[in-house]
C-alpha cells in the first residue's frame, strides 16, 4: 500500500503532504487514509452551496492577486499597460477608480482600513 509523509498542525489536522520524509514531516500515513483524502479533496462531502460559496470567495481573492500582479509587472517595466487588451485596461482602470472612491469614503467616514493597497491606489 502506498503511503505519504504528513505534517500536522496543533489540532492534528494535516497541513502538508510529501512523498519523502522531511524535518517536521516524518509521519507515514496510507494514501487512502480518510485524513489524507480530506486534505487532497477538501470539498469531498461538502454541501454544493458551501463549495459554491468557497469558490466565490476564492475568486474574489484571486482577482485581487491578479490585479496586484498585473500592476507589479507594469511597475517593474515587464509589461506596458497599453499592451493589455482594451477590455483588460478598462477593467483595471474601473477597479482602480472604485478603490479610490472607497478610500475617499473611508476617509470621510473616519474608517481606519490598514489594508495593503500598495499596488492599487
Amino acid at each position: 500500500m502506498d503511503s505519504v509523509y504528513v505534517k500536522r498542525d496543533s489540532s492534528g489536522d494535516i497541513v502538508a503532504i510529501g512523498r519523502e520524509a522531511e524535518p517536521g514531516m516524518a509521519e507515514a500515513v496510507a494514501i487512502d487514509d480518510p485524513a489524507v483524502q480530506r486534505f487532497l479533496d477538501p470539498s469531498r462531502g461538502a454541501e454544493p452551496e458551501a463549495v459554491a460559496e468557497a469558490l466565490q470567495r476564492s475568486d474574489a481573492e484571486l482577482v485581487r492577486v491578479v490585479e496586484d500582479l498585473t500592476n507589479l509587472l507594469i511597475e517593474k517595466g515587464v509589461i506596458k499597460f497599453t499592451e493589455l487588451p482594451t477590455a483588460a485596461q478598462r477593467k483595471l482602470l474601473d477597479r482602480r477608480q472604485l478603490r479610490r472612491d472607497r478610500k475617499a469614503l473611508d476617509l470621510i467616514a473616519g474608517s481606519d482600513d490598514n489594508g495593503d493597497d500598495r499596488f492599487m491606489p
